[in-house]
């Protein structure tokens, strides 16, 4: 049974290699590729690979290779056909239908591309004749040279309203297949059908194996309707699911690792001729599903580099409204927002491959352009300002589809909304005896002094050095000494709550640091001295010294002891966060209500963080000469 090939590049496209794979090996992550253990031979030693961008395992141990298909017929068995059904069913697409119907439409489609092909030869043709001399005018005006015209393929349609239409028809292509191609205009009121594009330098627009699909159309005259004009939607073209120059950056983009999308053809070919050939484009439209899912084959966190205008920013606002339920693990975008008035083809020709490369490198993550979204412009002076913000967040983190990412993303946002109104006091409230009249601030306490915003006003001494908790260095101390752990707790680790901001902001990026290198302790401080971390870390694995129990978090101390105390460590630190919340209702419940009952739950609470702390004892002495051993929580 033969399969159209857009088929099966749709189930590739859907189904990533390693999803495919790692549900039958067990996978990890080894820079751009994954990792394990395979599955045709017995090895101690991981010796296969899969690759996502290339869509292809290959097996050293046994020397056999492929892509899905290939993969389940080597493992399960399967004959190819069978291969193509269970993929299909997972990527949730129809079987194609090998009826008289289906085999009339695949011929439909192949003399499409075929019509397609003479059309982009004409207009390739054109642009070197005596009428395209003012298109080739205005490319050098872009300063588009001619390899790069000849690597794009460029064309002019002239001014002409049947010259593609008679140089088609002389090829033997019928009226209804050009217009069938999107290559006419036709409909009521029109009795000849003529030219869709005139007077326009050409952009052909290829499909992922590098078939002309359609085309933009670039006008030369300055009131033109449309400036830019696509190609209608047909049995070849779905602008919201293709991408301008995909086949061309896809190798580009694996090589080396990254991916740009900018949101014009000349910005493309600006960027491709400025040292970027991994630079793609939609088309015309707004970042669409399906796009996103295309730039994520290619690579796991694409750039979307936006013109430096009000416009380019709410270009950018809407990719993270499609992008926000989408986004997981291994899937996500960084933002690159261009100086103010220009885009990527005027900052090449102004400042060239340095001044992109600038850019490039502040781009944002997209939990910063996601809280810049909800905060840009907007005062928060009032508290029902700052409850609607919160609300917002929690209803845009609540869209994200992966469990985990949520989670993480409520953290992150929540952390943020103390960096904007100020951190409140995790003190407890504590009741206290009424005063006489004009003493005190009121029947209870309310903890510390606080100033605008919530924020707490200064304790101590002035200059005094910050106090991190004891046990939060403590953790991050045993994972910098053993980051083998953070590959096997990223979740857990990840969930903790953490008192201190400063230190919260650091278990973050030691996660993104630890994941992405080898698991030794030199490896990742090399890593996190280069992304400017190296002096946090030396605090932290200096404070951990000091600790009574430092021995156990040591970088020469056993791996079992280190798991025994740092898995302890978490679940007190677990424990520790929830009784707290919960003292904080209680203290807040017993001042607006001052009775036995509530009164008896601020103290049963008390006494079970003193339990805890008689816990956090235990594990300080975990080892010791005592010979205690760790109690249950």
């Amino acid at each position: 049974m033969k399969f159209p090939p857009e088929f099966l590049d749709e189930i590739k496209a859907r189904l990533p290699a390693s999803q495919v794979i790692g549900q039958r090996v067990k996978l990890k992550r080894q820079g751009r590729e994954w990792r394990g253990l395979s599955p045709f031979n017995a090895e101690k030693t991981p010796s296969f690979y899969v690759n996502d961008q290339k869509q292809f395992f290959h097996d050293f141990s046994s020397g056999r290779s492929g892509d899905v298909f290939t993969f389940l017929m080597e493992v399960e068995g399967l004959s190819f056909p069978e291969a193509v059904e269970k993929l299909a069913n997972e990527a949730g697409l129809d079987m194609p239908r090998q009826d008289a119907q289906s085999v009339a439409r695949e011929k439909v489609r192949a003399s499409l591309h075929e019509v397609l092909a003479f059309a982009a030869e004409w207009f390739e043709r054109n642009l070197n004749e005596p009428q395209g001399a003012r298109a080739c005018g205005y490319l050098a005006d872009r300063r588009i040279d001619a390899a790069t015209q000849r690597a794009f393929r460029l064309g002019f349609a002239p001014a002409e309203k049947f010259g593609l239409r008679e140089a088609l028809a002389a090829k033997g292509v019928d009226v209804e297949q050009m217009i069938d191609a999107g290559l006419l205009v036709h409909g009521e009121g029109i009795a000849v059908p003529y030219d869709r594009f005139q007077n326009r330098v050409m952009f052909p627009i290829h499909d992922r194996s590098g078939k002309v699909v359609a085309f933009g159309g670039r006008a030369m005259e300055p009131g033109a309707k449309a400036k830019y004009l696509n190609s209608p939607e047909t049995e070849l073209f779905h602008k919201g699911a293709l991408l301008f120059n995909h086949h061309r950056a896809r190798k580009a983009a694996h090589d080396k690792g990254e991916l740009i999308a900018v949101e014009g053809y000349v910005d493309v070919i600006a960027m491709t001729q400025a040292g970027f050939p991994h630079t793609v484009a939609p088309l015309g439209t707004a970042l669409t599903s399906d796009q996103c899912a295309l730039l994520w084959t290619m690579c796991e966190t694409p750039t979307l580099c936006f013109d430096g205008d009000k416009a380019g920013r709410k270009a950018a606002f809407r990719a993270i409204e499609t992008a926000l339920p989408l986004i997981g693990p291994g899937k996500s975008f960084r933002f690159a927002l261009l100086p103010d008035g220009q885009d990527p083809d005027d900052l090449a020709k102004t400042g060239g491959a340095e001044a992109i490369a600038a850019v490039l490198a502040k781009s944002r993550p997209f939990a910063d352009m996601l809280f810049l979204r909800e905060t840009d412009e907007q005062v928060f002076d009032t508290p029902e300002a700052r409850a609607g913000l919160e609300r917002r967040l929690r209803e845009l983190t609540g869209a994200i589809g992966d469990e985990s990412l949520r989670r993480h993303y409520g953290q992150d946002m929540a952390e943020r909304m103390r960096g904007l109104f100020g951190a409140p006091s995790r003190e407890p409230r504590r009741p206290y005896a009424p005063q006489p009249r004009g003493q005190g601030r009121g029947r209870f306490e309310t903890g510390p002094r606080t100033g605008l915003a919530g924020v707490p006003m200064p304790q101590g001494r002035l200059g005094e050095r910050r106090r991190d908790p004891q046990r939060e260095l403590f953790i991050l101390a045993g994972l910098l000494n053993h980051p083998r752990l953070i590959d096997d707790w990223a979740d857990e680790i990840a969930a903790l709550e953490f008192s201190s901001h400063e230190l919260s902001a650091f278990r973050s990026r030691l996660l993104d640091i630890a994941l992405a290198v080898d698991p030794r302790a030199e490896t990742l401080g090399e890593a996190l001295s280069v992304a400017g971390l190296g002096e946090e870390r030396a605090r932290i694995l200096s404070a951990a010294q000091r600790m009574p129990n430092a021995w156990s978090v040591a970088a020469d101390a056993p791996l079992s002891d280190v798991e025994t105390v740092l898995r302890q460590s978490m679940a007190l630190q677990r424990k520790s966060g929830a009784l707290h919340r919960e003292l904080n209702s209680a203290a807040s419940a017993l001042e607006s209500d001052p009775s036995e009952r509530n009164l008896a739950r601020l103290l049963d609470i008390k006494a079970s963080l003193a339990d805890l702390g008689d816990a956090e004892a235990a594990v300080e002495g975990f080892g010791s000469a005592s010979g205690r051993e760790l109690p249950p929580l």
